[in-house]
């Protein structure tokens, strides 16, 4: 009987640490790896994504607050290319580029000063007409083409290991990025896209000004804040978002770039597509802008302008 009870036990047991082994992948993944952890499942490949204040969400314009000091953010060393090259790594996720840390963020609401430590993207999946969108945010259900994320941590931390022990040890500046005119500010990083197929591809690419990746700075003033986590395992709440309002430019071949050239896996397999994870529960938490003014959406808009006539027809009689 004893026997039997440690065979048993042997073998809760290595389950058990199978499944704290488990891959935790994206919806598009699971053609080819049916065995990994799709977004609704990643708690149990760790139990943060699984907690209350999770990221990303739907920001609803008429139920966000008004802040005031939510103020413009102050950008140290953003118009200047911080090293000689960037290394543009495929991590089998996304495309990421680590940054030196020397470019950092203060002002906009935050208490500490932060540092950028890396910028990566999200997009959506190339159809027989356009794309579907890929941002991970969303205003009122409407989702954008792509998303930015620049990770920036406390300036005081060494390893992003001590800041995300920490509640606000990490800031995120999200930009959604929609399709229009061609952006020759990317072009030189779209063009690289093809080094780094494949999952574990790297190459290294002549640095750019943070801020010629992002909208100008006099359009950085009206943006979204929350406390939330990050939005890949191990979905740690230590993020402070800020999420802007005025989107990055790209054009359509732009976009389709990300779509087309990039992959997965470590072979040409399974293309790189609808990388992001869905909105999560905003539960008790509050959305706050930095704007005073309220812009009201298109359709809601339409709607005061009867009321509007009514009210003067009534002052004139």
């Amino acid at each position: 009987m004893e026997l039997i009870f440690l065979v048993l036990l042997s073998l809760h047991t290595a389950k058990t640490a199978t499944e704290g082994e488990k891959e935790w992948c994206y919806l598009s993944q699971k053609c080819t790896h049916p065995s990994c952890a799709e977004p609704r499942l990643w708690n149990t490949v760790n139990m943060e994504c699984g907690k209350n204040e999770q990221s990303p969400i739907n920001i609803v314009t008429n139920k966000v607050e008004y802040k005031g000091d939510l103020k413009p953010f102050t950008f140290e060393g953003y118009n200047t290319s911080q090293s000689p090259h960037w290394t543009i790594v495929n991590n089998g996720h996304t495309v990421k580029v680590s940054l030196s840390g020397s470019a950092k963020i203060g002002g906009g609401g935050l208490q500490n000063k932060y540092k950028a430590i890396e910028f990566h993207f999200h997009w959506g999946m190339k159809l027989d007409k356009g794309y579907s969108p890929g941002s991970e945010h969303s205003i009122d259900g409407e989702r954008y083409a792509m998303e930015l994320h620049i990770v920036h941590m406390k300036e005081d931390f060494s390893t992003i290991e001590q800041a995300v022990k920490v509640e606000e040890g990490l800031a995120v500046l999200g930009f959604f990025i929609k399709t229009g005119a061609k952006n020759e500010n990317y072009k030189s990083l779209i063009e690289i896209l093809n080094e780094v197929a494949v999952k574990g591809s790297q190459k290294n690419m002549s640095s750019l000004p943070l801020e010629s990746l992002i909208p100008a700075k006099e359009d950085l003033t009206r943006y979204y804040r929350y406390s939330g986590s990050l939005t890949t395992p191990n979905c740690y709440e230590a993020v402070v978002w800020t999420i802007f309002q005025e989107p990055i430019i790209l054009s359509e071949s732009q976009v389709v770039n990300f779509l087309e050239k990039l992959y997965f896996s470590e072979n040409k397999t399974l293309q790189m597509t609808d990388n992001f994870r869905p909105v999560q529960p905003l539960g008790n938490r509050t959305v706050y802008r930095s704007d005073v003014s309220v812009v009201q959406p298109p359709a809601k808009a339409l709607l005061v302008i009867p009321t509007l006539i009514y009210l003067m027809s009534l002052l004139f009689q």
